[in-house]
């Protein structure tokens, strides 16, 4: 059985790996809008596939990535001998960006070629996706009752986008208690999520917040907007008031310990967001990222691909 047919790849005729793609050229390419040797990509439903190292987590592992413009998905996570992947670590040496995603080494794309690629060795392929996708509709294990539990008094929230610099969220992060890796790890905010027994959202009793569980994928700030006017014109979980979290709002369903997805957030969330867009824009420009895989609070453009989006409204 081939790679293709093993990740279920709809499209197996256009699947291809694409060994020139690293994850620091994949910003280039994809978040920038431009192709190789500087040709952009202009069909948004094309899919490219490359192999990276991923070192956020310990010990690092090697993934298969699908990436386009609209979108980044992992698809499986590869069974590489862990010795291949701690040198690949070491080769890609001290990195200047915030990032520990790594190009593979010669050495784990030979291998790659000769047990996964040429001759797919099944028990070695782990899909993600699949396993991903069943995992937004299972039971979120949270309470169904309305209600704080005594001593947790409500804490109301700024829902109006604002501008900060990166002085002012440093403030923002320590004065109102709000757990960042950098900024202020000894922290946590204490929330009270309530299921809403729908499949598709949860409340936050302390906060008086609704949340979409799910969200949408890899877009720039003109499409995540868009996502959120379709919520509202549908209708979403029978409410037309769906909006962008300020920083705060967003920082509140930060937790100080990664669940089993790597992420600073409640297991009932879907792991495809890993990071969202918030309403609140940087002052001298961009805006305001919060990053549930890093556990932090950065900034980046927000005019192109680069950010997830997840909707919430004052319940």
């Amino acid at each position: 059985m081939g790679l293709a047919n093993l990740l279920d790849i709809s499209d197996r005729q256009g699947f291809s790996i694409d060994w020139e793609i690293t994850p620091a050229y994949s910003f280039t390419m994809f978040e920038s809008w431009g192709g190789k040797d500087g040709e952009r990509i202009r069909n948004n439903d094309e899919k490219f596939y490359y192999f990276y190292v991923d070192a956020w987590a310990s010990p690092a592992a090697l993934y298969l990535m699908e990436r386009g413009v609209k979108h980044a998905r992992i698809l499986a996570r590869i069974g590489a001998p862990q010795d291949l992947i701690d040198e690949c670590v070491a080769a890609g040496g001290r990195s200047a960006s915030l990032d520990r995603s790594y190009a593979i080494t010669p050495a784990i794309r030979e291998w790659l070629i000769r047990t996964v690629v040429n001759e797919t060795d099944a028990a070695l392929v782990s899909p993600v996706l699949a396993e991903a996708a069943t995992a937004e509709l299972i039971d979120t294990g949270l309470p169904t009752v309305a209600g704080l539990p005594d001593g947790l008094n409500p804490a109301r929230l700024r829902n109006e986008p604002a501008y900060f610099s990166s002085d002012q969220v440093v403030k923002l992060v320590r004065f109102n208690g709000y757990f960042d890796k950098k900024r202020n790890p000894a922290a946590s905010f204490t929330n009270y999520l309530v299921d809403n027994n729908d499949q598709r959202t949860v409340t936050d009793q302390r906060t008086a917040l609704m949340w979409g569980r799910q969200g949408c994928d890899l877009a720039n700030l003109g499409r995540v907007r868009k996502y959120i006017d379709d919520l509202n014109r549908r209708e979403f979980g029978g409410y037309d008031n769906w909006r962008l979290p300020t920083i705060d709002e967003a920082l509140s369903l930060m937790e100080p310990v990664a669940n089993e997805a790597g992420l600073h957030l409640h297991p009932c969330f879907s792991r495809q967001q890993p990071f969202i867009f918030t309403a609140d824009q940087r002052r001298p420009g961009g805006y305001w990222f919060v990053d549930y895989k890093q556990g932090s609070v950065f900034w980046a453009s927000g005019t192109i691909p680069g950010g997830f989006g997840r909707a919430c409204r004052s319940a």
